[in-house]
């Protein structure tokens, strides 16, 4: 047989978090090896909570990111709240999901606009487009400048909120100010229809592989904040706490971030994850811009997680205003956020942008951190992401050149969303004296 050789090594893919590697070996028109090379150093960032107090924990690990630092904060809260036996009230929930909302707008905005569009374009970076589409920075700007500010005004500042604590609030928002959000988020719908526009107008790689979807689910409501963890599979759920059943890590040698699999060789989360295993439970105004989009589930393209993205941005702001609503109507009471420690063990789970995100504490009899555990999207998804390349790259050789695979390449791993330094951790340290 006789066909082009080649290898495609890309060092450090662009317009993503962290340092990932891809190479791919053609031999006579064959495909040889297809490898995503996670190139970070471990991170210890479980270590860091060792001997600390429960409430200090949510703050701290929240630094494990600065794009999903709400997402840690309440996944962290959730698990030491688990452990330490502590029951929250209905406004610190909503208060909660009205944070973890303006996470996800802020990311999705983000990522859509700044890293995955420009893809489509032909464009190396957003900067290009400030010259030739001029009105579509401007609207990608001001949607992430509202995003912003509406985390900034739930959580006291726009990154590493501190006003979530155990129990509920240590500094409740100023209602005239979240009022003024949800004008703003109003305000936006045209903005937010526009996103839609442009995402239709973009040619989206055609290449599908049917795979096991995991998110939360919730029975009353699109599942961001809580849930059970849902496998597309099975159609079944198994509770946070069963997570390491889950995720079930192991190692490669070509890859320091640990992989996951649970009833399959691989599964994703993430946006498509949660918008094929929820979709009815879309905000009617998300559903349409689904159909507009031509997202139809089930999806099986992990391309068109760019799109869904936008499906959930869409929900987050129709979402929020209601939200608002009901807490402007309410109106906002002080509570008592003190707690005795103690010793347990706990476990949270929230969605962030990139899918479920997994927290585990244990705590001694003086209330002390002496374990953790967190388990990252993107840890779950690597896996996933190196059999779509398996896949794809035999399809898209007939067709392409080596300089078009190599995009399509990269493009699936950005579509994605990944935040690959945050998924590389060591679980067990041992110091010595």
């Amino acid at each position: 047989m006789t066909g082009p050789t080649y290898t495609i090594d890309v060092h450090h893919v662009t317009r993503v978090e962290g340092h990932g590697n891809i190479r791919v070996n053609v031999r006579n028109g064959e495909v040889e090896d297809v490898r995503l090379m996670i190139s970070e150093a471990n991170r210890f960032f479980e270590s860091f909570t060792r001997g600390m107090r429960p409430h200090e924990i949510p703050w701290i690990v929240g630094r494990i990111c600065g794009i999903c630092c709400v997402g840690h904060q309440l996944a962290a809260t959730k698990a030491v709240e688990d452990a330490q036996k502590i029951a929250v009230s209905d406004q610190t929930k909503l208060l909660r999901k009205l944070l973890n909302d303006s996470q996800f707008i802020q990311s999705h905005v983000l990522h859509v606009y700044f890293l995955a569009v420009p893809d489509y374009v032909g464009v190396p970076s957003v900067l290009p487009l400030a010259k030739t589409h001029p009105d579509v920075v401007r609207r990608a700007l001001a949607l992430k400048k509202l995003a912003n500010d509406y985390t900034a005004v739930m959580g006291g500042r726009m990154l590493h909120p501190m006003a979530n604590t155990l129990k509920g609030w240590r500094k409740l928002p100023d209602l005239r100010e979240l009022e003024k959000i949800r004008d703003r988020l109003v305000a936006a719908v045209p903005d937010l229809q526009e996103t839609v526009g442009t995402m239709t107008s973009l040619s989206i790689p055609p290449y599908e592989r049917e795979t096991e979807f995991v998110s939360l689910k919730h029975p009353d409501e699109y599942a961001l904040y809580d849930g059970l963890v849902y496998s597309s599979d099975t159609k079944t759920s198994v509770p946070v706490s069963e997570y390491r059943n889950v995720t079930n890590e192991f190692t490669v040698a070509h890859s320091t971030t640990k992989w996951s699999r649970w009833h399959r060789e691989s599964y994703a989360v993430g946006a498509l994850a949660r918008v094929n295993n929820n979709f009815d439970q879309l905000r009617p105004e998300a559903k349409e811009a689904a159909e507009a989009m031509g997202l139809k589930v089930p999806c099986f393209n992990p391309y068109m997680n760019n799109v869904a993205q936008v499906v959930e941005t869409i929900h987050c702001a129709f979402n929020s205003v209601e939200m608002i609503e009901a807490l402007l109507q309410s109106g906002l009471a002080e509570e008592d956020i003190s707690y005795k420690p103690t010793a347990g063990r706990g476990f949270g789970a929230t969605e962030v942008p990139r899918g479920i995100l997994f927290h585990d504490y244990a705590f001694d009899g003086t209330g002390r951190c002496v374990d953790a555990n967190a388990v990252i999207p993107t840890s779950q998804n690597i896996n996933n992401i190196e059999q779509d390349m398996r896949a794809f790259v035999p399809r898209m050789l007939p067709d392409l050149s080596r300089d078009d695979i190599t995009l399509r390449l990269e493009m699936l791993l950005r579509a994605y969303d990944p935040c690959i330094s945050c998924s590389v951790h060591m679980l067990d340290v041992e110091f010595v004296d």
